[in-house]
């Protein structure tokens, strides 16, 4: 029996330069992750370089940048605004 695949997970990811991720998931939605919110916490802090956030790829389900930095595919098909 093979297991159906999350509509979370993500297929495809984009970063623009005012700090939003155009995002398309498994179940075909997209949607724009605004992610300043993000910009404030510490565990993100290297997110504030323009250039490492522009990196952004979608691996792995979700949105990621480097070995250590990640978001939820939870959170960002959530919190994300439908185009």
């Amino acid at each position: 029996m093979t297991m159906k695949t999350p509509n979370w997970i993500v297929t495809a990811a984009t970063a623009a330069p005012d700090y939003t991720i155009r995002l398309t998931f498994a179940d075909g939605k997209q949607g724009i992750y605004d992610a300043h919110p993000l910009l404030k916490k510490p565990l993100f802090a290297k997110l504030n370089n323009l250039p490492f956030f522009l990196n952004a790829k979608a691996e792995d389900g979700t949105v990621i940048w480097d070995d250590d930095l990640d978001i939820a595919p939870e959170h960002l098909y959530e919190c994300s605004k439908p185009l």
